[in-house]
């Protein structure tokens, strides 16, 4: 309870120091220090991830087990539900404490993280922006406390990055609609107590003509195709949603008909925030593999990190980390004070996850031989890594947002 406190105490803060307006916090982004209040946030999901994802991720990886009473502990803390109004049952945070949040929990267990993003960013994140006062109610309060959490339905078997070509159909039925087709790669499938799902409501429109509903998991006509078997991120589900016929009531449309591709991408753009923010918890760890390592393991006489090659590799690692932990922080803060950030999230998101993958590599490199074996987890880092660059929009898509963002830039 005192540390739920502490997170809900630092919401009330962040709203404080956020109305204070963009000259401060641009200010507090240009200097090494964070404000205390986020201080102490960091240190409470430091000392969570610590004590209960830690000693259990290396487990929890090989026996793809969803870490159930984790979640509801982060719940009860408000990690699942941080850009939420108190009065919706959320802590009432802003994106810079989600990240930062978000990053500690990662570095603990990455697969504990999407989970934690998914819940926050893609489900929660459109439904804060585009739903009803009714709909907030029914789809928001029960899943800020981990007892149930929401997965997002864009992607499908025939398009990941092209997502203004959903073949998913939503038709009007009577007084409500009828949804059919497959959406793919969904994580917290299995879990999801509710979806927000993209079909196609008027196909003559293309991405004009894309829907977003809000579909309860489970419910008649809606199947679950089987768990993948996954590189990584191994301990959160990633399935199939199939519909057949599946029935919804009219109340069902998120937003207004017509409005899912827009939805879709500004959703996305919040998730950006959230992956950058797992590929950062990630690539700390992988970094603490491998200077625990080097500091313990003797080479002709003398700990590894008096070797210069390591000295260099540790240090570019560092550089890489720092610098998309900057990227991730700015893109927050420019969401927080209601600024354009789609360029700077997809940014964050491209230097994050890449920097995650090459540290990871560089990690097993100077641990050589025990990087390479499960009783160390840096081979597991390494496995997880990967997908960052995947999900929530590839690195090449990431690249042309950021090119068409410079070259309109140039344009105007």
């Amino acid at each position: 309870m005192a540390v739920s406190l502490l997170v809900r105490g630092c919401g009330r803060v962040s709203r404080t120091f956020r109305s204070r307006g963009w000259n401060q916090l641009h200010t507090v982004y240009q200097s090494a220090e964070l404000p205390e209040t986020y201080q102490m946030l960091r240190q409470t999901c430091r000392d969570f991830a610590q004590k209960e994802l830690i000693p259990i991720a290396g487990q929890l990886d090989k026996e793809h087990c969803f870490p159930g009473a984790q979640i509801k502990k982060m719940g009860e803390l408000g990690l699942l539900a941080m850009a939420v109004p108190e009065e919706l049952g959320g802590a009432g945070l802003d994106y810079l404490a989600y990240a930062i949040a978000l990053e500690e929990i990662s570095r603990g267990c990455a697969s504990t993280g999407v989970i934690m993003s998914v819940n926050n960013s893609l489900y929660l994140g459109p439904l804060l922006a585009f739903g009803s006062q009714e709909q907030k109610q029914k789809w928001i309060s029960p899943f800020t406390s981990g007892d149930k959490i929401g997965c997002f339905a864009l992607s499908e078997p025939g398009n990941g990055s092209d997502a203004g070509a959903a073949s998913t159909t939503a038709r009007p039925d009577g007084d409500g609609w009828v949804l059919n087709g497959t959406k793919a790669w969904i994580t917290n499938a299995w879990e999801a107590s509710a979806a927000v799902v993209f079909a196609t409501s008027e196909k003559s429109l293309k991405h004009k003509g894309i829907t977003a509903f809000l579909v309860p998991m489970p419910t008649p006509g809606l199947s679950l195709g089987k768990k993948e078997d996954k590189l990584g991120i191994r301990a959160s589900s990633t399935a199939n949603l199939i519909f057949e016929d599946c029935r919804l009531p009219k109340d069902s449309v998120l937003g207004q008909m017509g409005l899912g591709f827009k939805i879709a991408m500004q959703t996305l753009d919040m998730g950006r925030i959230g992956i950058a923010a797992q590929a950062l918890g990630i690539a700390q760890a992988a970094l603490d593999c491998a200077v625990d390592y080097a500091e313990k393991r003797m080479a002709f006489g003398s700990p590894l990190t008096k070797l210069q090659s390591i000295q260099f590799k540790l240090a570019d690692m560092a550089l890489a980390l720092e610098g998309a932990r900057l990227l991730t922080w700015r893109a927050a803060m420019l969401k927080d004070n209601q600024k354009p950030f789609s360029k700077e999230a997809a940014m964050a998101k491209l230097a994050a996850s890449e920097a995650a993958t090459r540290i990871a590599h560089q990690a097993i490199q100077i641990l050589g031989g025990m990087g390479y074996v499960t009783e160390m987890p840096a081979e597991r880092h390494y496995r997880d890594a990967r997908i960052t660059e995947i999900y929530e929009g590839t690195s090449e898509i990431q690249r042309l947002v950021i090119a068409g963002h410079l070259l309109k830039s140039y344009r105007s």
